[in-house]
């Protein structure tokens, strides 16, 4: 049986704005409910390894959701991070930080990994993915262009790979493209069956 016929009874509460994560869940043929925005302070431990940091924002986002699960409920949080040389690159302050962060991504490879949590009334799964990306070395003008046409300012390492810097400057990807994106659907939906079924 498919995953969304075996999910009938179930309800999903996806707890993220991000209209990236919804298309791609809405893609899978999975339906879900939004959850209303809540307050989640996004800190962690300053000894936290990198590759920890995401896993343990889902779980921190998880556990800051103010509404009691129903019996039937399940509730998906997520948190992706680009790594590069160990270091969280988050979401660009302002022009001068995109600019600077797309410079330090040329010519590199750079790690993205998404943390989710699943978590019902009675239990919780929390998981990761992880990609590697590796951009061609891009000129001032590439990246001129491609701040002021997509003004990626909302996403972490400053670019989405499912726009124009994604088709003209990433050599290669090993890994999942839509974690790139921040939502490992093709885990997520595994992760979701065993869930059920545990």
């Amino acid at each position: 049986m498919l995953l969304h016929k075996k999910l009938k009874s179930y309800r999903l509460i996806l707890a993220s704005h991000s209209p990236r994560r919804q298309q791609l869940l809405r893609d899978c043929g999975l339906a879900y409910l939004p959850a209303d925005k809540y307050e989640v302070e996004e800190c962690y431990p300053a000894t936290l390894p990198a590759a920890e940091v995401p896993l343990y924002l889902s779980g921190l986002k998880s556990d800051a959701y103010p509404v009691p699960l129903g019996p039937h409920d399940i509730l998906i949080t997520a948190d992706t991070v680009v790594i590069l040389d160990d270091r969280i690159i988050g979401k660009p302050r302002d022009h001068a930080d995109a600019v600077a962060t797309l410079r330090s991504l040329s010519g590199r490879t750079h790690r993205v990994i998404t943390g989710v949590t699943l978590r019902s009334r009675d239990k919780r799964r929390t998981f990761d993915s992880q990609t590697d990306v590796c951009f061609d070395a891009l000129s001032d003008e590439q990246i001129d262009y491609y701040l002021e046409t997509y003004r990626p300012y909302d996403k972490a390492g400053a670019y989405g790979i499912q726009e124009w810097i994604g088709y003209v400057a990433i050599r290669r990807i090993e890994g999942s493209f839509y974690n790139v994106m921040g939502l490992p659907v093709q885990k997520l939906y595994g992760e979701l069956e065993r869930f059920i079924e545990a």
